[in-house]
């Protein structure tokens, strides 16, 4: 599809919101032409707002009259979201929202204009559907209860384990196979140590107070119990974790956890753990890359159960190769009888470097019908379950332009993923790929911090990446 942006500066939006309406194509932006190549998109400003349509024998112009640039835009954008659904028969759930953090533009409207024009501005003028709306609603208010929590001097501290025993076809993360690169694990799980040690410095420096900690991935129990005891007591003994409200690790794989990697976890203070089975049927799993069964699901959650974990949550994908809303439903129906204190509905997002992407799949109408009732599902079933929305985000190339919806018991909130998606207050991040985001006191300005991605570079350049952690004390001594 060619997308041209003549005598204005709204690409980005403008792309996006094509994107909705085209998930699999490419978009080619055109800046300033008029010579247009079909199929094409036009937007225009002139002495009006113009748009054009022409995609085979669909032709369609709209126009409208000039305001400020922030309406400017808008009303480009609704423009081509009234012609694109005309042309493709689709009403995109959250309307012409294409970020991914719609709870977070609620709030905003909220505090700004009260809730009845920030109602009115979601349905009306980015024409978000009540379904969504309402639970964007829902969300905020849990949401905002945990971000009173954070103050000025609050931060949270990500870990990062770029290893999984094999890569789900879906991932797009940056994680090496465990057979690839054993050897490599032993070396950086050394410089992780001693990177924690560093930053747990600077953070005592500049008198931050530590308030939830998150070890992801990757797989952080691809590790091995002696291994996680290493970089865990290491958190617990370089920085100061009095003020620390929650401290989670994902042993998202089944076939990764044992007994005495829990102990190991147990024993370190973690609180909150992820067992992540994404469906319980077995030949969705085998369709998608992930090694283990559903049995093994149960078993390993029967075991933190023993070990004595009491807050566990469980994520699933709607929309999975092969699944079927039937077959949604049943995992669910299994999952709510093991009763987690949090379940975390993902849709599937087909990321480009994916290998499903890579192998041909792509989104079509038939997919998001399948997602969409997935989801309506679990939000009745979830809510009779006395569970909650606690945060919602989005991402692109997602099946029927839907949303992943943590759900939690009450008081079982996961503090840090609220904190991550809100951009609440800083985080350190620690290991490869891992983001430090350095977060301004009552204000939205973020600087962001980069580790290198992969465990290679990561260990080959590992001094250049402490040189770039020193960065937070000069934001530190410019923003007090």
């Amino acid at each position: 599809m060619n997308l041209y942006i003549n005598n204005h500066s709204f690409h980005y939006e403008l792309e996006n919101l094509t994107r909705l309406f085209f998930p699999n194509e490419k978009i080619n932006v055109i800046k300033n032409s008029e010579a247009y190549e079909l199929p094409y998109i036009c937007t225009k400003i002139s002495d009006k707002l113009e748009v054009d349509v022409t995609i085979g024998d669909f032709v369609r112009s709209s126009g409208a009259n000039l305001s400020d640039d922030v309406e400017n835009e808008r009303m480009l954008c609704e423009l081509l979201y009234k012609i694109l659904c005309e042309f493709t028969g689709v009403t995109p759930p959250w309307g012409m929202i294409t970020g991914v953090r719609p709870v977070k533009l609620y709030r905003r409207l909220l505090e700004t204009n009260g809730e009845k024009n920030a109602d009115n501005y979601f349905t009306d003028k980015l024409f978000v559907s009540p379904e969504k709306l309402n639970l964007a609603k829902k969300t905020e208010v849990v949401e905002k209860q945990i971000i009173d929590l954070s103050t000025d001097d609050s931060f949270s501290l990500y870990i990062s384990i770029p290893f999984c025993p094999s890569r789900c076809y879906y991932c797009s993360f940056v994680q090496s196979s465990t057979a690839r690169s054993k050897h490599l694990i032993d070396p950086y799980v050394d410089l992780l140590c001693k990177e924690i040690e560093h930053t747990a410095k600077i953070a005592s420096d500049l008198g931050l107070k530590l308030s939830t900690v998150y070890m992801g991935g990757g797989t952080p129990t691809t590790l091995s119990a002696e291994q996680l005891d290493r970089v865990l007591s290491t958190v617990n003994n370089s920085f100061d974790v009095s003020k620390l409200r929650e401290f989670t690790v994902e042993a998202g794989r089944p076939d990764t956890i044992t007994e005495d990697k829990l102990i190991s976890l147990k024993e370190n203070k973690v609180g909150r753990i992820s067992i992540n089975p994404q469906t319980l049927n077995d030949s969705v799993l085998e369709q998608i890359g992930r090694r283990h069964t559903a049995q093994q699901t149960i078993d390993a959650y029967n075991l933190a159960r023993k070990v004595g974990f009491d807050s566990i949550n469980m994520d699933l994908i709607a929309g999975l190769p092969t699944d079927t809303v039937e077959s949604f439903i049943s995992t669910l129906d299994r999952i709510c009888e093991l009763n987690p204190e949090c379940v975390t509905i993902h849709t599937l997002s087909l990321k480009r470097s994916s290998t499903l992407t890579q192998d041909g799949s792509s989104i079509n109408r038939d997919d998001a019908g399948c997602a969409a009732k997935m989801l309506d599902y679990a939000g009745s079933k979830l809510l009779s379950e006395e569970y909650i929305p606690y945060y919602l985000y989005r991402q692109s190339r997602m099946v029927g332009n839907l949303e992943n919806t943590g759900w939690s018991k009450k008081g079982f909130e996961s503090l840090y993923n609220i904190y991550v998606m809100d951009e609440t207050h800083t985080i350190l991040g620690c290991g490869a790929g891992a983001v430090t985001k350095l977060k301004k006191p009552r204000d939205t300005y973020l600087k962001r911090i980069f580790n290198f991605k992969y465990p290679y570079e990561y260990i080959d350049r590992y001094e250049e990446q402490l040189e770039r952690k020193n960065e937070i004390y000069t934001f530190y001594k410019n923003c007090m």
